[in-house]
Parts: structure tokens; C-alpha cells; sequence
């Protein structure tokens, strides 16, 4: 164990293995008889298992996030287990040293006493908790630019047809009769009358004028879009002793 630490100070702390992983929460902390250092802890493994199972302190540091310890979570799921606060004998605590790979401490080899004695601390009464996360899709707007419009005036030549009234002068013969009046001055010679004819022609002239006036407005339109994407969620599973499983 990476410096001195109380047993008061590993109650109740998440126990982390060496990838980072939780394990469990400390439950009995055991100190060694000879030196009164903590050297083992005990960790529940599973959500209501009654049996706790043994984890070693050589190495291990606490941290914000709990106690480190220098095994893995499968190695522990595997060690021995306790299912009461007691004494190790010198043959348990033997098992363990040889089920961790470590060394024996020297008073054990001596045998001067090598038990373990279970330091009492502060244990809840319900099982330890686990946090359930999931993934939730945050959907929002973003303003991009779609696009530009450009208002641009030219010039095109068309065809057009205007319907015009015009008049002209066409010229008739009129005859009228002779009165008595008239019948003394009748005289035989060539004579000719000349008339002038006028008529109405189609003029065309060009004027610019404005019509109207045009120009770019924006305006917000509003509408509705269908956004989907793949989520996470954590389920929590049950097991209890008649091996029924319910999901929630």
C-alpha cells in the first residue's frame, strides 16, 4: 500500500481496478495483527451477494474517484470470499497471498502471529448503488447560408401591336337638279374642279416612363423537420436467488 492510510479513511470507498473500472465499494477493511496497517479490504461484487470477496492493499493509492488497487476486476470476482467479519487464520491469509501471486509477510513465514483482524467501520444497510446513464439526442438550429439571389436588370426587344383608329377622305359625285332660276345663264364649255383629299396616318414615336419599382425582401418561413439518430441507454438487470431475471 502507497503510504499510510487508516482503515476509517477505505470505508465505504469505490474500489477501482488496474483498467480503470469499478469493482465495488469497500465493506471490511483488515488490518494485520503484528503492524496494525491495513491489508486487505473486502468488496461486493455483485448487487445482492452476501459473500464479499478479498482485495489486496499492496500497491494500491487513494484517489477522488476511490481506492486503486493493482489487480483486475476479474481476478477479484475470482478470489476468496468472507461472508462475516472475523479473523483470517494463517492458512486463509496464506491462500490469499498465493491466490494473488504475492509474497507472504515475514512474521507469516516465522509464524509470529500472521492473522488479519477485521477493523469495524461505518456499512450501509442496503446493497451499494450503480448509476444508469443513457444518451439523449439534443436537437437544435443552426443558422448556414443556403444561398444567394441577385437582382439583375436588362434589357429584352419585343413585338408589339397597337390597334389605332384613323380616318381618310374618299370623294362621291353629288347631283342635284337645275331650278328655273338657273336655266338662263346655261352656257356649253370645258370646265374642271380640283379637290384636295386627306387622311389620317399611323405615327409612332418611343417615350420611357417608369412602371414600377422592384426590389429583394427576405422573409422567415416556418416549417417542420424530422431529426433522428441512434442513442444509448443503460438497462439494469436483476438476478436474484431463483435465477428469474426482470428488466426495468
Amino acid at each position: 500500500m502507497t503510504g499510510t492510510m487508516r482503515p476509517e479513511e477505505l470505508m465505504e470507498n469505490a474500489v477501482v481496478d488496474t483498467h480503470g473500472r469499478k469493482i465495488g465499494k469497500v465493506g471490511t477493511v483488515y488490518v494485520a495483527d503484528d503492524t496494525q496497517q491495513p491489508e486487505w479490504v473486502t468488496v461486493r461484487t455483485g448487487m445482492f451477494g452476501h459473500k464479499e470477496s478479498f482485495v489486496p492493499l499492496k500497491g494500491a493509492t487513494m484517489d477522488r474517484d476511490g481506492l486503486h488497487v493493482q489487480v483486475t476486476k476479474e481476478k477479484v470476482s475470482e478470489a476468496p470470499q468472507t461472508d462475516g467479519d472475523r479473523h483470517l487464520s494463517e492458512q486463509e491469509s496464506a491462500e490469499l497471498y498465493r491466490f494473488y501471486d504475492m509474497p507472504a509477510p515475514r512474521a507469516s513465514q516465522e509464524n509470529r502471529g500472521g492473522r488479519t483482524t477485521p477493523q469495524p467501520g461505518k456499512r450501509g444497510t442496503t446493497g451499494e448503488s450503480m448509476t444508469r446513464s443513457e444518451e439523449r439526442l439534443n436537437v437544435g438550429t443552426e443558422r448556414v447560408e443556403t444561398g444567394r439571389v441577385k437582382l439583375r436588370k436588362y434589357t429584352v426587344t419585343e413585338e408589339q401591336q397597337v390597334k389605332v383608329p384613323v380616318t381618310h377622305e374618299e370623294v362621291r359625285l353629288e347631283r342635284e337638279p337645275i331650278t328655273d332660276g338657273e336655266r338662263g345663264n346655261a352656257r356649253i364649255s370645258d370646265e374642271e374642279q380640283e379637290i384636295t383629299l386627306h387622311e389620317e396616318r399611323p405615327k409612332v414615336e418611343k417615350e420611357t416612363v417608369p412602371v414600377e419599382k422592384v426590389r429583394l425582401a427576405k422573409e422567415t418561413v416556418r416549417d417542420e423537420e424530422t431529426v433522428s439518430g441512434q442513442v444509448r441507454k443503460e438497462r439494469v438487470e436483476m438476478e436474484d436467488d431463483t435465477k428469474q431475471r426482470r428488466n426495468r
